[in-house]
């Protein structure tokens, strides 16, 4: 890769955007890149400008697969603005020699924020109390009102890796016991952090009074959380999704919450990304529901742009970046 990498040769690089980069980020392209084109620049015709892309800063919506990078010739790097990178296609890219990079912890802070500000909202009825109150209910709210305490709950995490651990951080802080799992994980991460490890993930399910999904989607992941899943979780249970949608299935969920085995649900992703406003799981006051925003904060929108389009110019420059996904292109030659 160091030897075929694009040259930098006094001139601007030509990045194309999936999402058009607000001006208060153009400051970022440092005078060594310039944008070519955006998909929502041009909505008729999104991907008109590809063929002058020498570097995509990605999003999450658009497949990068083999016939779309074909359409670029002068491409030689993918530059995720997130951590989740299941939308591009890994191999294509390698075999065409094109980097695949991620902003691997702009939006950590954030996400983690995030799914424990769900887990409170949840589990103290947020939805359901603001319902009544918007229909004029008259109930007798403190008889009624179930809400939760998270203090001596336990909490079990699917996956402990930077989201995964600041979640759990914040959760002892709450006053909550933490177990998590993840099979490539060594017990030595976790042995000053007050998080107890297990080897299996249905001893995990069966022992959470809340469960914070933390891993990314892969064809072993998709549908993890399935009907059989959810058959062993703890009665009661809520389950908290920031991750990707495809972990869980939607309807075997639905089920769960219908019969009571699962008490509530917080989710920021979803398996149709934005789901129909008539989606079941949107309609429920047992379930919290955002738009994908987890990650997205006015300090973490900073860092994933930074990083992304940095690392995109480093590739061009030949520089090796910090979160290269496909490693082996650099040995390309």
């Amino acid at each position: 890769m160091s030897e075929t990498a694009t040259k930098f040769a006094n001139r601007p690089f030509g990045l194309w955007f999936e999402r058009a980069l607000p001006g208060q980020y153009e400051s970022f392209l440092g005078g060594e890149a310039i944008s070519v084109g955006s998909a929502a620049g041009n909505p008729e015709s999104p991907l008109a400008a590809l063929p002058e892309a020498e570097g995509i800063i990605a999003s999450a919506k658009i497949r990068y697969d083999g016939t779309l990078m074909d359409r670029a010739p002068r491409l030689r790097v993918i530059s995720r603005t997130g951590i989740g990178y299941d939308n591009v296609i890994v191999a294509d890219a390698t075999k065409r020699g094109i980097a695949v990079c991620n902003a691997h912890d702009g939006p950590s802070v954030s996400t983690a924020e995030h799914a424990i500000t769900l887990m409170l909202g949840v589990a103290k009825r947020i939805k359901r109390s603001e319902r009544a109150l918007m229909n004029g209910e008259k109930i007798d709210f403190f008889n009624l009102h179930d809400g939760l305490e998270l203090n001596g709950m336990t909490l079990g995490l699917i996956g402990l890796g930077r989201i995964g651990s600041r979640v759990a951080r914040i959760a002892c802080a709450l006053g909550m016991s933490v177990a998590a799992y993840d099979p490539y994980l060594s017990p030595k991460v976790t042995r000053n952090d007050s998080i107890r490890l297990v080897s299996y993930l249905d001893d995990l399910l069966s022992s959470s009074d809340i469960i914070s999904i933390h891993i990314p989607l892969t064809s072993e992941s998709r549908h993890l959380i399935n009907g059989e899943r959810l058959k062993q979780v703890k009665r009661g249970a809520i389950l908290i999704n920031t991750a990707r949608g495809g972990i869980v299935d939607e309807r075997a969920l639905l089920d769960a919450l219908q019969s009571g085995q699962l008490s509530g649900a917080g989710l920021d992703v979803f398996e149709t990304e934005p789901p129909p406003p008539n989606h079941p799981l949107l309609q429920r006051h047992d379930v919290l529901c955002t738009p994908h925003i987890a990650g997205v904060t006015v300090a973490s929108k900073e860092r994933l742009w930074r990083t992304a389009i940095l690392q995109a110019i480093q590739v061009l420059k030949g520089e090796k970046p910090a979160h290269l996904i496909n490693s082996e292109v650099w040995s390309q030659g």
